[in-house]
């Protein structure tokens, strides 16, 4: 079982690489990278008070899958983003991997998410707000993309307080 001492920082390479596709007959590995993921994730919440979902490439697992877990737990496995919305809002960012860092950033308002479940059955979820903003973070991981490189501008970073 993975650890929060698992968990890679803000500067590992692995951060920045692109993760490739879940195949189907890797299907059955998922359920234990899933509980990797929500262990690491129950152990930032009780360390840092955040967290809402994390992505397998921050647990060095480069592979494109996404755990959620808000109300109930949600698997996304190749996730795919479309209708992008072009209104954009301002946020002050989080991530799992620099705890201790926020970032301002743009993210789209809403956007519709399609991708495989953890039966391997095609879903889409359309999202606006805050779980917009939240899976394009996460989805962000899965190419090699971290917050700090979408900062609005070099003043957009601050110490959480």
């Amino acid at each position: 079982m993975k650890t929060l001492n698992d968990l890679l920082l803000l500067g590992d390479p692995r951060l920045y690489e692109t993760c490739a596709p879940v195949l189907k007959e890797e299907l059955p590995l998922v359920a234990d990278w899933v509980a990797d993921l929500d262990n690491v994730m129950r152990e930032i919440r009780l360390k840092y008070n955040f967290g809402r979902a994390i992505a397998a490439p921050q647990l060095g697992i480069m592979k494109r899958l996404i755990y959620m877990n808000i109300d109930k737990p949600v698997v996304f496995i190749n996730p795919e983003l479309a209708d992008l919305s072009t209104d954009l809002f301002e946020l002050w960012d989080d991530c799992m991997s620099f705890p201790n860092l926020l970032v301002k950033v743009n993210r789209h308002q809403s956007l519709t998410i399609n991708y495989l479940d953890e039966h391997w059955q095609p879903q889409t979820w359309q999202m606006d707000g805050a779980l917009s903003e939240l899976l394009q973070h996460e989805y962000d991981h899965l190419d090699g993309i971290l917050c700090t490189m979408r900062a609005i501008d070099e003043k957009s970073f601050k110490w959480r307080g």
